[in-house]
């Protein structure tokens, strides 16, 4: 470890901080409509297997490389590699997914943001669906919303992630997360009063194998891979500040499991104040920005629940941005040599001037609100498309290949198994190395496809 390197004060931390940074807006919002979309139940299980076969051992991976190199995403390649190796590509393509994707996330976080303070205004006290939507086109389509807590957002991540390891970004996710999780047992516990509670149950955990199709598979598998923070170098970094006798495996299963407990308490949460509000569980996107403040409107005690889901939103949010940063801190840190503090500013400021445009992007009248950057896209969908179907993909690609290829197989033996109970188990490293081998590849190429709309013609 280079001198003065931070390191988590225990593995707990770690948890809490890899579960934060996945723990995000694919959690609370994407994951619900996607699986109202897709029909509820039988999805939740298809997509608990991808989690199993596919999100699990690449976290575990990335994890790993991150212990053992104790090195920014960038410096792990070639350490590991034991000089300059063309494999640096994959690190170089993780720093810059971060900066990409946190600079329209944190316009997208921002809304969550403008919502709490809606919410405490009585600003979403409109009584009705058009109301609401008109709301949300016009905090879309808003530059000086936008600009205004993107500005707010990132001057939020960048206090925190200043602090360091352990003042800063440690400290943040151990009040952050079960702050988080406390809001969701609440509203967890408000919903189960509900009378659309019974058929929530049924919808998320029945298995309608009726409402099963490729197209739902597909997007089972592709979230299972997005939604731990995988392929952009958050869980290599965070691994990095790991103690080179913390137990790999046990903190990947916790912070998958926290991850997923999450997403199901997400659904628990919207679809009963849905259902109870009369309202489609396959809403889509506009589920959380508008079906939601929707329901909470009509509802006994709605706006105290409603100030609460919006917080919460914004603490998920904010969760995943600090790792998002910290990969581009850490790889100024540690590469360049430069303070915590400088690093930080840099990564921030790029950050911010980079999510400018997208905060502009729903006033068609601008040059970034235009729908011909990438395939009839604004800029802010143009970088959302970017990362999640070319960056991260091949991020996540490069990441299992060098695991499961280049990485020397004593090596790699030895570091599975270094603090782990169950790691020296020859079994269960076999197991692991050919999933990563074999069937993490193919996974994330099919996603891959998916995305580009290349299996139209296979599961159309």
């Amino acid at each position: 470890m280079s001198e003065g390197r931070g390191q988590w004060g225990s593995r707990l931390s770690f948890v809490l901080a890899a579960a934060g940074s996945a723990v995000g807006l694919g959690n609370m919002w994407k994951f619900p409509y996607i699986t109202g979309m897709n029909g509820g139940g039988a999805f939740v299980l298809i997509y608990l297997v991808c989690i199993l076969l596919v999100g699990l051992p690449i976290m575990i991976g990335e994890v790993l490389l991150g212990r053992m190199s104790q090195s920014s995403v960038v410096g792990t390649f070639p350490k590991l590699a034991g000089g300059p190796t063309p494999w640096a590509g994959v690190g170089w393509l993780g720093v810059a997914t971060g900066v990409v994707i946190l600079s329209y996330y944190s316009v997208v976080a921002g809304w969550s943001l403008h919502y709490v303070y809606l919410a405490l205004t009585g600003g979403l006290d409109l009584g009705d669906a058009e109301a609401f939507g008109a709301l949300f086109g016009e905090t879309y389509s808003d530059p000086t919303v936008n600009l205004t807590y993107h500005t707010l957002f990132m001057l939020i991540t960048a206090v925190i992630v200043v602090g360091g390891i352990q003042r800063g970004v440690e400290r943040a996710s151990r009040i952050l997360m079960p702050l988080l999780l406390i809001m969701m047992t609440a509203l967890l516990a408000y919903a189960t009063t509900l009378d659309g509670f019974g058929d929530a149950l049924d919808f998320v955990f029945g298995f309608h194998v009726e409402s099963i199709t490729g197209e739902a598979v597909l997007e089972a598998l592709g979230h299972s891979f997005f939604t731990l923070s995988l392929g952009m170098g958050a869980m290599l970094t965070y691994g990095s500040y790991l103690s080179k006798r913390d137990d790999v495996i046990a903190v990947s299963v916790a912070t998958t499991a926290v991850d997923t407990l999450v997403a199901l308490m997400a659904c628990l949460v919207l679809f009963p104040i849905t259902f109870s509000a009369g309202m489609e569980a396959s809403s889509g996107p506009g589920l959380v920005f508008i079906n939601m403040p929707l329901a909470f409107d009509g509802l006994p005690g709605g706006h105290a629940w409603s100030v609460l889901f919006f917080v919460l939103l914004f603490f998920a949010a904010l969760s995943s941005a600090i790792s998002l940063l910290e990969v581009a801190a850490a790889f100024l840190i540690d590469e360049r040599g430069w303070s915590r503090p400088k690093a930080v500013g840099l990564a921030a400021g790029l950050v911010f001037a980079l999510g400018i445009p997208s905060a502009l992007s729903g006033d068609a009248t601008t040059m970034f609100g235009a729908t011909d950057w990438i395939g009839e896209r604004n800029w802010f969908d143009s970088f959302d498309y970017l990362a999640s179907n070319w960056m991260l993909p091949l991020g996540g690609l490069g990441i299992a290949g060098f695991a499961a290829w280049r990485l020397g197989d004593r090596a790699r033996r030895l570091s599975f198994a270094a603090g782990s109970a169950i790691g020296g188990i020859q079994g269960v490293y076999l197991a692991w190395l050919q999933l990563l081998r074999y069937v993490v590849p193919v996974a994330i190429v099919v996603v891959m496809l998916h995305a580009l709309g290349l299996l139209e013609a296979v599961f159309g």
